[in-house]
């Protein structure tokens, strides 16, 4: 695993270990980029087996990233990781102050982490390779994502505004989220946390 440092004026030794290509991961980065956080990038390659090493197994016994070390707390799960941040550095905000907007927040979260991530991460695609064929993989990935992305169209259109509830950061099938997904690629936390500018992204 590879690592690179970037020093937190803070003192904190914040860690991810991350891989470029992880969403989940990349959510993470976004946090962490939003909220000011300087951290330390530990690369774990997904492709090459380095989850599965028995470092990175003390860190996560389903062994998937991310996962975030501060200090003595070791978090794994992107979600968790997140409302962790919210909770301990409560500069930037990431949820809405509003009840509602908040609750809209975490349901669309666990509609991507619990019924679109899960569906095509490359444990359960190499799984679908192996035990049924190669194209069936990608029918599999394209239903389940078809179908989360359905249901987020539905839950943000009463709600969205530039972002997806509102004015504030807290697919030509699907009109609205091809809109969000331009407004945030424009934000500086989220280009910073892009898979093609990490310190472990393959380069052409």
């Amino acid at each position: 695993m590879a690592s690179v440092s970037r020093a937190n004026s803070s003192g904190s030794k914040l860690q991810l270990y991350s891989y470029f290509r992880s969403s989940c991961a990349w959510r993470v980065r976004i946090a962490l980029n939003l909220k000011g956080l300087d951290y330390e990038y530990k690369a774990v390659n997904l492709l090459k087996g380095e989850q599965f090493s028995p470092e990175f197994s003390k860190l996560n016994a389903l062994n998937y990233v991310p996962v975030l070390v501060d200090e003595d707390i070791v978090i794994a799960d992107s979600l968790a990781i997140i409302l962790y941040l919210e909770e301990k550095y409560p500069q930037n905000p990431l949820l809405p102050k509003d009840l509602h907007k908040k609750a809209i927040n975490f349901q669309a979260a666990n509609i991507v982490c619990a019924n679109i991530q899960p569906f095509q991460n490359l444990a359960v695609l190499n799984y679908i390779e192996e035990k049924i064929n190669t194209n069936e993989k990608l029918v599999w990935a394209q239903y389940h994502i078809g179908k989360g992305f359905a249901a987020l169209e539905k839950l943000l259109k009463d709600f969205s505004g530039k972002y997806a509830t509102g004015d504030e950061v807290f697919l030509s099938e699907f009109p609205l989220l091809s809109k969000l997904h331009e407004a945030y690629e424009k934000l500086p936390a989220f280009c910073a946390a892009i898979p093609d500018v990490q310190p472990d992204a393959v380069k052409p």
